[in-house]
């Protein structure tokens, strides 16, 4: 339900997005401490425009780690390690509507996409308020409210459609058809792509680069949007768009990619500080992956990364002999650290996912070979990582090998339940994988506590929970 409770979450003070530069830790944005409650949003003069837009990028932050865990651990890539029956559901693949994820997750893009309606039913009427920064902040909130769209259909499939802020509509509001939520995505990227400032090639601002949008951010969200649209060549044109860019660069070592935060390739990330570590929340990525060790890399994961196809992008797993007991392997993700180390930031979109939308676009289009050749993408990434040169010609072999390279370079960053459901992959693997597994979970469950209090959900539920 979309309901007033939602609403009346505090979207958190963003002294925590304390941005921290790769070499000096210097901060580069402190704003002041800003505690907004959704329902309570002050947008009235022009000093109530930056408070209210880091607002809206903290609405963002809040999306991040609950979207990693359902792109990753709905799949095949953990083994249940712990103690917590959320962790137990995704790790046995018996996941309910009362998951605690599944309610976090809707909350969160909600709560985004409340801000950001907020933002766009009121800014326009703001007197004083220069006209370039009231165009970016309003495409900044198409932005927001697209993204949000986006992960929520393909998470739950035909979602509440929200376009206004009043609570009392939204307390009985139905699901309205993916395919008129991804018509209103398109829309709100296309209205960003419009306003959101450009970027010069070959700008070194990497902090601000991969914090705050700009156009190139939104082709790249756009390259993934038309991806799973299959709509080959509008995805193709569009990650080559990013590529040449020339403000993204892939890091010359994978390790800097697991071990760093805002590097070179980080096209949208969200940041944390010492001050704002989410390590003690219930979806902390560090909590779950290395301090509690509540879920750990899947056997058959760890073969794969430590594969020589796989190549430096081993680095994204790591073994401790004095984990290894009953039935934990002793593996750990290395991606996501503490607040005092350089990664414990989470990475939305990155140049290398451009490499791999740009092939899997080319081989679905027959284009295979030569430099505008599928197999020259996938390379150029192999390359990076020291693992040997594919070769291959045909075009079910190219496409299964985009699959697997998407493996080998994006484990843990939250692709790889999306990407078998989005290609019809997901029955054939991870029925594979867990006798547990069937079609239902090809969908997260509407949260429970929504189905209860939303009249216009009742007897709504996805099929099968």
């Amino acid at each position: 339900m979309i309901h007033s409770a939602l609403f009346m979450r505090s979207v958190r003070s963003l002294t925590a997005l304390l941005l921290v530069s790769l070499a000096s830790c210097q901060t580069v944005l402190e704003p002041d401490p800003v505690d907004l409650l959704v329902d309570e949003l002050v947008l009235n003069e022009p000093n109530d425009v930056q408070p209210v837009r880091i607002g809206l990028y903290n609405t963002l932050r809040g999306t991040a780690s609950s979207t990693i865990i359902a792109g990753d651990f709905t799949a095949d890539y953990i083994q249940f390690n712990g103690t917590f029956s959320d962790n137990r559901e995704f790790g046995n693949k018996q996941i309910t509507a009362a998951n605690s994820v599944v309610g976090t997750l809707w909350g969160a893009l909600y709560r985004t996409i409340y801000v950001a309606n907020f933002i766009l039913e009121t800014l326009p009427g703001v007197a004083g308020v220069p006209e370039s920064t009231r165009k970016q902040v309003l495409a900044e909130a198409h932005f927001m409210r697209a993204w949000a769209n986006f992960i929520g259909t393909y998470t739950y499939g035909d979602i509440p459609q929200v376009t206004t802020t009043n609570q009392a509509a939204n307390r009985n509001i139905g699901r309205t058809a993916r395919a008129t939520i991804l018509a209103a995505v398109l829309a709100d990227y296309q209205a960003a792509l419009a306003d959101l400032p450009a970027v010069a090639a070959g700008s070194t601002n990497v902090t601000t680069n991969a914090t705050y949008l700009n156009k190139a951010t939104c082709q790249a969200a756009m390259a993934r949007f038309y991806l799973y649209q299959r709509n080959w060549a509008q995805a193709e044109t569009l990650a080559g768009q990013v590529i040449a860019s020339g403000i993204y660069a892939l890091e010359t070592n994978y390790s800097d990619v697991v071990l760093k935060d805002f590097t070179r390739e980080s096209i949208l990330e969200v940041g944390y500080s010492l001050s704002d570590d989410p390590g003690t929340t219930a979806t902390s990525l560090n909590n779950l992956l290395v301090g509690r060790r509540e879920v750990i890399p899947s056997n058959q994961l760890v073969t794969t990364l430590v594969s020589t196809e796989a190549g430096t992008r081993r680095e994204t797993i790591g073994f401790n002999v004095q984990n290894l007991r009953g039935s934990d392997n002793g593996w750990s993700v290395r991606k996501y650290g503490t607040a005092s180390e350089d990664n414990n930031n989470i990475v939305l979109m990155r140049l290398a996912e451009m490499y791999l939308i740009r092939a899997e676009a080319r081989a679905q289009q027959g284009k295979i070979t030569g430099a505008a050749g599928a197999v020259a993408d996938l390379n150029v990434l192999r390359t990076r990582a020291n693992a040997p040169a594919i070769a291959l010609t045909a075009q079910a072999d190219v496409v299964l090998a985009v699959e697997r390279e998407r493996v080998y370079e994006l484990a843990f960053e939250g692709h790889r339940w999306y990407d078998l459901v989005r290609t019809g992959r997901a029955q054939a693997v991870m029925s594979a994988f867990s006798p547990n597994w069937t079609s239902r979970f090809e969908l997260w469950p509407i949260p429970q506590s929504e189905i209860q209090q939303n009249p216009a959900l009742a007897g709504k539920q996805n099929p099968g929970y």
